[in-house]
């Protein structure tokens, strides 16, 4: 009799937690894949920080998604009056840096088999797709902790996702080094499922039309040149043997020569207004998050603008993650 009563008392525990809506890892997961199975669409804003310098740099960014590929991701540095846009629609992968003028199409299937912080539907995926994750419920909040999915950032393998009880909305994410230092964090707000788009939302020309608008001064690069910077990431047995400085007709270029147990060049020079941006540059590769502006990447190079200077990495001896280490971590003065 006395088992029989302990048994029925388990029972009713088990009935009255999943009365007061107590729901499982797996209930959670499950309900994940089914909202983005019905989801059509959203909008977003979000405010990212990266600690992946000497100082914090702060983003304010624009996401909007239409099911299936459609994408339209705006990133904005306050401090430095620069944006740039990332675009997917039926003609290809964009990244457009409005300020210069500037498009290029990628040969892409981006934001597809990544992990991307800022994209709803990538952060549901990566909790889907690890069998291993970590799982807790707050009052408000379900949070995981997952692996990252970064095909060119093993630097970055773990990150912790914040979603809202309520409609499983994304709330923060912290993406975190090997020692659990979180170095990109990602606050969302204003998340609408379901959003209605005007038929031309992602146009590549009218989203260019549109951000040079909003520019202070449209075109706007330094005249007085620039500083030249170096990578402060170490390869082993790598060290700087030559720079050499260029003249050319518009200023200057800077060639930084780095020799050792892996080769790389690393080219700088002031970037130009383009004169015309409707025909974009064509490039076989995909863009890649360098965390303070967005990259792209082939077998053998890294190209990259910020701050009015372009930027490439060559080298027959990098891995793509490594020139992806190396770029991320030019900022600085060279490491002695």
């Amino acid at each position: 009799m006395k088992k029989l009563l302990v048994l029925f008392a388990g029972v009713l525990m088990v009935l009255a937690l999943a009365a007061c809506g107590q729901k499982s890892q797996d209930d959670v997961v499950s309900a994940l894949d089914e909202k983005l199975s019905d989801m059509k669409g959203y909008k977003a804003n979000a405010k990212m920080t990266l600690k992946m310098g000497t100082d914090p740099q702060v983003y304010d960014v624009e996401i909007w998604h239409k099911d299936p590929k459609f994408y339209r991701v705006n990133l904005k540095n306050a401090q430095k009056d620069q944006s740039q846009m990332i675009l997917r629609n039926d003609e290809g992968v964009y990244v457009l840096t409005p300020a210069l003028n500037k498009s290029f199409k990628f040969e892409s299937e981006w934001p597809e088999n990544s992990s991307q912080a800022y994209l709803y539907e990538s952060l549901v995926q990566d909790i889907i797709e690890d069998k291993n994750l970590m799982f807790k419920a707050t009052e408000k909040h379900y949070v995981f902790e997952t692996k990252t999915r970064y095909q060119n950032n093993k630097m970055l393998p773990v990150q912790e996702i914040t979603l809202n009880k309520k409609d499983l909305s994304p709330v923060s994410v912290k993406v975190m080094d090997t020692d659990r230092n979180a170095l990109v964090t990602v606050e969302f707000s204003n998340v609408k499922f379901n959003s209605s788009f005007d038929k031309d939302a992602f146009d590549m020309k009218k989203n260019m039309t549109g951000a040079q608008l909003e520019l202070p001064v449209m075109g706007e690069v330094k005249d007085e040149g620039f500083t030249v910077k170096y990578p402060v990431a170490e390869l082993k047995g790598v060290k700087l043997t030559e720079e050499k400085e260029m003249k050319l007709e518009g200023g200057k270029r800077f060639v930084l020569t780095y020799e050792g147990e892996k080769n790389f060049t690393l080219v700088q020079e002031k970037a130009e207004v383009v004169e015309t941006a409707l025909v974009p540059t064509n490039i076989k590769g995909n863009p890649v998050d360098l965390g303070y502006t967005i990259g792209a990447l082939s077998d053998r190079t890294i190209s990259w603008t910020y701050d009015g200077v372009d930027y490439t990495i060559a080298s027959e001896d990098l891995t793509p993650e490594e020139m992806v280490t190396v770029a991320r971590s030019v900022q600085g003065m060279p490491v002695k």
